[in-house]
């Protein structure tokens, strides 16, 4: 029995007005449910999560932030059978659903990780800083603050739950709510989804809304502290780029594209490598997973002239393995489009193509199917056509089918390869499957300003390898060009996607009062106890001690080189020194951080520093000669505190350390480091 979907708006579940738009099974045309937005008022909508979602998500720093998310994932992973059973009526078949489903929650875990490369502050410094004196007293450098604003995704059909997750783990975990908008086609998925989300109670109020029908006036509604991200067809988002409110308030506008992605067999490969078996692979699965709607998908496919014949052999007897029908038989490789309506569109845009290319494997009309009827579902056979001349007949470069097509042509070598890639004007992936390290060299640095990312493959990597269809949460997802030319995920640089960047001048004191991390050359805190002795929370940023001084002797430096085995000429003191950059025998920089330790560690006394795990950063800057005495100035940095993994953990935090090594003239520094410790909370 079709129902009404709901939309979730100012923290209500709420019905449009109308009957809304019908949303149907894939697979057998039953009518599902309907869709509406009418009756919203999106500006109270979005004046809803700027006012209560945005503060909240604000206050949290991104460490709660990122537990959150993997509270999150933890949570939507409880109802899987929930979520695969509504995502098999988009047509979608366990392998797909997988992409789509666990995929997007695997972007909420991924992002929740992200959380250790932040400070447990609600933002954080980017970049380096810059002294801006001879004497050190003012410098510069870049904070980067959550924007006050709401994030607004209008995603696109194909991945109604990964294209939601795998936005909306960014801008939580930068500080922002989101209100997500959905393609209604496949709404009915992501409403399923948003509910679980709602009713785990794990976000804030306002830090998430829903839109299942119209997006209606959302967009005039905007500000210049907003984001609007829009994943779909190239020529949708432009039109919703140039809007008026877009462009009078300058907002961030990130688009994804659907592109004409493309495929480059190298010429090294022959039919009896293993990359040849790979290249086949990789296309029928890209042509044939979400039954080829994927913005990634492959639409061009290039091989060397000489080996088409045997390409087209091997790719027609690849294809004809897929076996098409109802996605919840176990049999069935590939299910149906998305609808009547992408269906329609698939084909009419394969008869544009076929105006200039000829239909080498598949059919437009006839299937054969497994427990399915052609009639009511949305089913195409994989389609693969042949394009001789590529250079002449661009339709190929200009028209996309978004379904199970993809067009085989040839390039007589790897600079006519690298020039055909180019002509799909912008892709978000590309890939090389070749033997030969200069091959894919040629390849990458030729062709890679046109493409958002490039995979290299080959029998190496091939059986690890996440393929060319696949977006990962650590790498930019976007293109050049007729892709959009924008970049969503990316580890920590999609993150600052949602963050404003601002430049900070001032002393180093009053920097680090602001950014919540010891900046060189700040006032410190000496308060006669050694930072060691307290615990995390006593623990102050800025809190610090300068150590005695130690003379480094000729006899220490034969001792460490003995010690560890570093008999380095430099640190011999029978080396003859014409030539080199040293006048005689000089320390290990290794020795001088192992002296900087004994400096500046309170020895023999249990304290609460559980123990050091790591030094970054790490600098010699100038060379230590016998004779010379050495100290330390060691400045508490930043602190991070950790979650217990259970109730036999130990509380504790990450403190990082600043280790500045003087000698007797002061200037410059010997040395430079951080030094990580694990240190006890009072729990």
């Amino acid at each position: 029995m079709a129902h009404k979907l709901e939309n979730y708006v100012l923290g209500n579940w709420i019905t449009g007005d109308g009957e809304g738009q019908a949303l149907y099974n894939a697979v057998n045309g039953d009518t599902l449910a309907y869709a509406s937005t009418k009756g919203l008022n999106n500006a109270d909508i979005l004046h809803y999560a700027r006012t209560i979602g945005n503060p909240a998500l604000r206050k949290m720093t991104f460490q709660e932030r990122g537990l959150m998310l993997k509270a999150l994932a933890l949570h939507l992973q409880k109802h899987l059978d929930k979520f695969y059973a509504i995502s098999y009526q988009t047509g979608a078949t366990k392998a797909d659903s997988w992409v789509d489903i666990e995929g997007g929650i695997g972007n909420l875990f991924a992002n929740a990780s992200l959380r250790r490369k932040f400070p447990d502050t609600s933002f954080c410094l980017d970049g380096e800083s810059h002294i801006l004196s001879k004497k050190g007293t003012f410098m510069g450098h870049h904070l980067l603050l959550p924007k006050e604003g709401v994030a607004v995704h209008i995603n696109a059909f194909n991945f109604p739950v990964w294209g939601m997750l795998e936005k909306i783990a960014v801008n939580l975990l930068a500080g922002m709510p989101a209100v997500v908008k959905p393609a209604t086609v496949t709404s009915f998925l992501t409403e399923a989804v948003v509910r679980e989300i709602i009713s785990s109670g794990i976000l804030p109020a306002g830090a998430i809304q829903l839109l299942c029908g119209s997006a209606g006036d959302l967009l005039d509604n905007v500000m210049s502290q907003d984001v609007v991200t829009f994943t779909g067809s190239a020529s949708t988002g432009l039109m919703l780029k140039s809007s008026k409110r877009i462009l009078e308030e300058s907002v961030p506008f990130n688009m994804e594209a659907d592109s004409l992605n493309c495929m480059v067999l190298g010429e090294d490969v022959t039919p009896d490598m293993p990359e040849w078996d790979i290249f086949v692979k990789e296309v029928r699965k890209e042509m044939t997973t979400k039954c080829g709607q994927k913005c990634t998908a492959v639409r061009r496919i290039f091989v060397p002239e000489n080996k088409m014949e045997a390409m087209q052999e091997s790719l027609s007897k690849a294809l004809a393995q897929t076996t098409i029908g109802n996605p919840l038989n176990e049999k069935v490789r590939m299910g149906s489009l998305a609808g009547k309506t992408q269906l329609q569109e698939v084909k009419d845009q394969v008869q544009k193509l076929l105006a200039s290319s000829q239909l080498i494997y598949g059919s437009m009309d006839s299937i054969d199917l497994i427990d399915a009827d052609f009639n009511k579902g949305s089913f195409m056979s994989p389609l693969l056509l042949r394009n001789e001349n590529p250079f002449t007949a661009t339709a190929t470069h200009d028209i996309e089918a978004f379904g199970p097509v993809s067009t085989l042509m040839p390039y007589k070598s790897m600079d006519e390869a690298i020039a055909l890639s180019k002509l799909g004007k912008g892709s978000l992936c590309s890939s090389i499957i070749t033997a030969d390290p200069k091959i894919a060299t040629n390849y990458v640095v030729g062709a890679g300003m046109y493409h958002g990312r490039v995979l290299v493959l080959n029998n190496e990597c091939a059986k690890e390898s996440t393929g060319h269809g696949s977006p990962l949460p650590l790498l930019v997802h976007g293109g050049p060009g007729r892709a959009g030319g924008g970049e969503e995920m990316g580890g920590l640089r999609g993150v600052k996607h949602y963050m404003q960047r601002v430049a900070i001048q001032g002393s180093p004191s009053m920097i680090t009062a602001i950014s919540q991390q010891y900046q060189q050359g700040a006032k410190g805190n000496v308060d006669g106890i050694h930072p060691f002795q307290k615990m995390f929370e006593d623990l102050k940023i800025g809190d610090q001690i300068v150590t005695e001084k130690r003379v480094i002797t000729s006899e220490d430096i034969d001792k460490f080189a003995d010690l560890s085995g570093d008999h380095f000429y430099a640190h011999m003191k029978d080396t003859h020194f014409d030539g080199t950059m040293f006048t005689h025998q000089v320390a290990h920089g290794y020795f001088i951080m192992s002296v900087a330790a004994g400096l500046f560690v309170d020895s023999y006394n249990i304290n609460p520093v559980l123990l050091n795990y790591g030094i970054d950063e790490l600098r010699f800057t100038k060379p230590v000669y016998p004779g010379t005495s050495v100290y330390v100035r060691f400045s508490c940095k930043e602190k991070i505190q950790q979650e217990t993994r259970d109730e036999n953990d130990i509380p504790k935090g990450i403190v990082k350390w600043l280790v500045e090594i003087f000698d007797e003239t002061e200037e410059p520094l010997v040395g430079i480091a951080t030094i990580l410790t694990m240190v006890k909370m009072k729990g």
